[in-house]
């Protein structure tokens, strides 16, 4: 894990061959849902971990079968609420919470519109009260504009004020963390790889397309 040096509280794992392996894979055009599912998964899990470090802990003592020692507590890790993006972060949920059980979940569904004004929809709220204790991680892909996770930040702070903020996502894209860290600066960002820039249709390059699409199946228009 590296921290970005144009950002304070930016994180990526370029410097970690098993997580760049996985994210060529989700790149890569010719990979199916279910393969691009599961490797959302294994980079929820993956960052779910690197994120215990910077938690805190404390000294237990433990029995064993043959004497006393001393262990540790992650006590962070028992006050965690997770708010997923629906729906394209659902795979990614599901590997944070391989690692952090004990968290209560939120989902928030937001859609962002079409270029240039990139409007947001959100049509489903369910977040839990959150605790001055509490670590909140917003599950979502791909930062793009940033659009989507000010509004979803925006809104999830009306549920109480947390520790700490963390953005959980693949990928990210300058403009789009820029955005968020101007208006939020207290939030912490932690992504796979930050991209070069944004086309004009607001999507990451070179990117990996629509994380949604490309997990569930692009949905028909009606």
């Amino acid at each position: 894990m590296k921290r970005d040096k144009r950002w304070e509280g930016v994180y990526s794992f370029e410097d970690s061959p098993f997580i760049m392996e996985i994210l060529s894979e989700l790149r890569n055009e010719r990979t199916g849902p279910i393969a691009f599912r599961k490797g959302l998964v294994k980079l929820g899990r993956y960052i779910a971990y690197e994120l215990t470090k910077t938690m805190a802990t404390e000294k237990v003592i433990v029995k064993t079968p043959l004497e006393e020692t001393e262990g540790i507590l992650v006590k962070d890790r028992r006050n965690i609420v997770i708010i997923t993006v629906l729906r394209a972060a659902i795979p990614l949920m599901e590997g944070l919470i391989k690692v952090l059980e004990h968290a209560r979940v939120g989902v928030i569904s937001a859609s962002r519109g079409k270029a240039p004004k990139f409007e947001i929809e959100m049509k489903y709220v369910k977040v839990p009260q959150v605790r001055p204790e509490d670590t909140v991680i917003i599950a979502d892909p791909m930062i793009a504009t940033g659009s989507t996770l000010m509004k979803v930040l925006s809104e999830v702070k009306r549920y109480g004020k947390a520790k700490r903020y963390v953005v959980v996502g693949v990928l990210a894209a300058p403009d789009g963390i820029r955005r968020i860290k101007e208006i939020y600066p207290d939030v912490e960002v932690f992504v796979a790889a930050v991209d070069r820039e944004l086309n004009e249709k607001g999507y990451i390059l070179p990117g990996l397309g629509d994380a949604g699409d490309r997990a569930f199946g692009a949905p028909i228009k009606l």
